[in-house]
């Protein structure tokens, strides 16, 4: 019986030491599919997100009306390990593509990425298609988000290459060869891009035609969206370190060890690194020298990205507790564990408009919790007709 598992989990419980290339290698596992984990991203009164149907959605968060776009295409090809995503692939059929990153809002223009290996281009107002990439292939499938810094929109494959496209066209610029694929969400910061790859090197690329500038070296392969923030570059790797590299040359500035691979995007608050680890445990650390200011335990792994307002930094574990740590003490000011109790799995990064969590579960609906209180308010469908 086919069973469908969120990635960061299988990683986790069935790759204790990057065995992913070796799983690509050898096919199927156990008929496992795919499923995506979309966060969301607010912009002019509108949050948009990709479902688990495999399209994207826009909600009006003044009245909640929902507009969906045409759900993504499957292909028939080779998923990250080695099963067909459609038709003749081990485990069966998928009429879904998972969508793993977070949409991309850029001059009235959506972007997202499916795990069909396309990327698409909508209006922000009617979701109607502007345009696709490429435009009759398929590239390897597509794991991490895309960013774009208003002419560009820049993504990483799990071919192992970077892509830079026109962001009205869609056309290709250029491309950049790491040395394994790529489940990374790039950053960019002026005209340089940042991208890990699983070849556990951390690249900084020219956003004007891809050539490299620097390299670093970690001990793991990293898939971390790393964080640009004052002339320092952080990021996480699967050799439990944090890094933080300085911007200009790409020099070590120091490293934080953890207890486990360290997967979602670090956030800088109130003068501090606050970062989620899988070793059940969420650290504040001193952006000058990487010294340990306090260690939260958790209870479960946390995967899923932070998102900072009102002066707190949010977070949300696995097993879907959600906690508000204080971003000037990094106190716990409030903990929700209603979501945990009901059993709701949490991957995707957390997303808000100032007053409200939005957190995509993985029943596919969008929870939400108040900044404030962490009040559980009602949540929204994002499956079609509801």
């Amino acid at each position: 019986m086919r069973k469908v598992v969120p990635l960061p989990g299988l990683i986790a419980v069935i790759v204790a030491s990057l065995l992913a290339a070796a799983l690509v290698s050898s096919g199927c596992v156990g008929g496992l599919v795919p499923v995506g984990w979309s966060g969301g991203v607010v912009a002019d009164g509108y949050l948009y997100v990709g479902s688990q149907e495999g399209r994207l959605v826009s909600i009006n968060l003044a009245d909640e009306s929902r507009l969906g776009a045409e759900a993504l295409r499957p292909v028939s090809q080779a998923g990250l390990f080695g099963c067909g995503m459609s038709g003749g692939g081990c485990g069966g059929a998928s009429a879904r593509v998972p969508i793993y990153g977070t949409p991309v809002v850029s001059g009235g223009l959506v972007y997202i990425a499916g795990y069909n290996g396309k990327v698409y281009a909508y209006t922000a107002g009617t979701l109607r298609t502007r345009w696709v990439f490429p435009r009759e292939d398929y590239l390897s499938p597509i794991v991490g988000g895309l960013v774009s810094d208003g002419e560009k929109v820049f993504f990483g494959g799990s071919d192992g290459r970077v892509y830079a496209l026109d962001a009205a066209t869609g056309d290709k610029l250029w491309d950049f060869a790491t040395g394994d694929k790529i489940w990374a969400t790039p950053a960019v910061a002026g005209d340089t891009l940042y991208i890990g790859s699983f070849d556990k090197k951390f690249y900084a690329l020219s956003t004007a035609d891809g050539s490299k500038r620097w390299e670093f070296a970690a001990g793991g392969a990293i898939i971390t969206t790393p964080l640009v923030a004052d002339g320092v570059v952080y990021f996480g790797a699967f050799d439990r370190n944090l890094y933080a590299l300085n911007v200009s040359d790409g020099s070590l500035k120091w490293t934080f060890r953890g207890g486990n691979w360290f997967w979602a995007k670090p956030v800088l608050a109130g003068g501090k690194v606050y970062t989620g680890c899988l070793d059940k445990s969420i650290y504040v650390i001193n952006p000058d020298n990487g010294a340990l200011v306090k260690q939260i335990s958790a209870g479960s792994p946390v995967a899923s990205s932070p998102v900072v307002a009102g002066g707190r930094v949010i977070f949300a574990t696995e097993n879907g507790a959600v906690y508000a740590l204080d971003a000037g003490t990094g106190e716990v000011v409030w903990s929700n564990e209603a979501l945990e109790k009901k059993g709701q799995k949490i991957y995707g990064p957390l997303c808000t408009d100032g007053s409200t969590i939005y957190i995509h579960t993985y029943d596919g609906m969008l929870q939400r919790m108040s900044v404030n209180a962490g009040e559980l308010l009602a949540p929204l469908s994002l499956e079609a007709g509801s």
